[in-house]
Formats: structure tokens, sequence, C-alpha cells
């Protein structure tokens, strides 16, 4: 239940620091791609919870963890090209990162709990 709080949560702060990119082609574009992938994150993990199997489960977490590792790559893309100032966005970096290590470790456990069957 936390992870899904959570992912909601990440996803609301995403879509709040999408109102801070420039309002130029650029801006909307790495903008949309990266509240897509933030947002996506929590989708995966809300379908997770309702899954039809152990497997079905593993992949949806894992395709949240490609997402939450996808949104470090936006992010750091937007401050090196001049898009947001970093201070906007460290905090939903840091978030990113520490969902990685989350997803990454609850698809690691799934996937041993697979093999043993």
């Amino acid at each position: 239940g936390d992870l899904k709080q959570r992912s909601l949560a990440f996803g609301v702060q995403a879509v709040r620091l999408g109102a801070v990119f420039p309002n130029n082609s650029a801006g909307w574009v790495v903008g949309k791609q990266l509240i897509r992938a933030a947002t996506s994150i929590g989708a995966n993990v809300w379908e997770a919870d309702v899954a039809h199997s152990d497997a079905d489960f593993a992949n949806k977490m894992s395709i949240a963890r490609k997402k939450a590792n996808e949104v470090v790559y936006w992010i750091a893309l937007a401050e090196q090209s001049g898009l947001i100032v970093a201070e906007h966005a460290e905090a939903l970096a840091l978030e990113a990162a520490e969902l990685v290590n989350v997803l990454s470790t609850i698809v690691r456990k799934t996937q041993e709990h697979i093999r043993r069957g």
C-alpha cells in the first residue's frame, strides 16, 4: 500500500515540476517525456497490485523500475540543457533514484520466488 501512495505522490510531484519548464518546444517535449515516464511508474505499481500472477507482478514492477530510471535521465537532460534549475528537480531526482532501488529489490525478490516455484 505504501508504494502505491509513494508512486502516486511521485507522479503528482512530476506534474508540478512540469509547470516550471519553459513555454517553448524544448520545454514541452522534455517536460512531456518526464511527466509521461513519472506517471507511468504509479500506473504500473497500481496495476501490479492487482496482477493475476507473480510473473505479471514482476513484469509490471520491472516496467515501473525502467520508468523510474528514465525519469532520472529526463531530469539530468533538463538540468544540463538549462530547461530547469537543478534545485527545482533535486527532490524528484532523489526520489526517482530511491524508487529505482526499491523496485529493483521487489523485482529481484519476486523473480527469486518464481524460480523457487
